[in-house]
């Protein structure tokens, strides 16, 4: 299996929003693409699932983003994915929404793809992943599109955060991350930027938008005892 996009997000209630990035993907080679709602609340139907595999070819999963600040919500909310084999993922700077979803099995996902939430990162939230054999993200708009002028200081936070979970051997993946079609790159070309601007190394860094989205999937799956095939092979999706 090629390279993933493993944040794309979309608006699930306008399929032209949906096709406009799907045909950007096809024309740019991005085969691979994880999708997200545009707003947690947004389902995913099945309906639209099938919709997007007849006229798409392209292999696509799903993911919900719980991005909140007030436990009781959050852990309110969470119970309404407990039967879905979708990647579940948690972008919050509150301590314990981040401790309680390190610690959940049902989160697949800390995401610290936002500028803000990075600087919330720690040596503990790290450990809690690792134990928990989730992922951490970390994504690239913040550093390319995001607000030129906090550039350099998105640059400084996400070189020191990648590196302390490096230093941890926690898992992780990178993601572009990208609203604006125009925006959108090749993995391949996000490969050349973590390599050249965040020191990591070159087989590592194709890891990171290859072989760990492969393992998120599965990850996620493994939680409803859903079959899937050897790495390398397509996953099949369920409705």
């Amino acid at each position: 299996m090629s390279y993933f996009e493993s944040r794309m997000r979309v608006n699930f209630k306008n399929f032209n929003d949906i096709k406009q990035k799907l045909v950007c993907c096809e024309n740019l080679g991005i085969s691979n693409i994880i999708l997200e709602p545009l707003d947690f609340s947004q389902e995913i139907s099945t309906k639209l699932i099938k919709e997007i595999e007849k006229q798409f070819n392209l292999t696509i999963f799903y993911r919900h983003n719980l991005k909140m600040n007030h436990i009781k919500e959050f852990k309110k909310k969470l119970k309404f994915y407990n039967r879905t084999n979708h990647i579940i993922s948690v972008e919050s700077s509150n301590k314990e929404i981040q401790i309680h979803a390190a610690r959940d099995s049902r989160v697949d996902i800390l995401s610290f793809s936002d500028p803000v939430i990075i600087k919330s990162l720690t040596q503990g939230i790290t450990s809690l992943v690792k134990q928990n054999n989730s992922f951490i993200e970390f994504s690239l708009a913040p550093i390319m599109v995001q607000n030129f002028s906090m550039q350099s200081k998105n640059l400084r936070n996400l070189y020191r955060f990648i590196h302390l979970v490096r230093s941890l051997k926690a898992e992780y993946i990178i993601s572009g991350n990208f609203d604006n079609v125009f925006d959108y790159r090749h993995p391949r070309n996000l490969i050349s930027v973590c390599h050249t601007l965040l020191d990591i190394p070159i087989d590592e860094a194709k890891k990171l938008f290859k072989v760990n989205p492969i393992k998120l999937i599965k990850r996620a799956k493994k939680r409803m005892n859903t079959e899937f095939l050897r790495e390398g092979i397509k996953l099949v999706k369920s409705d």
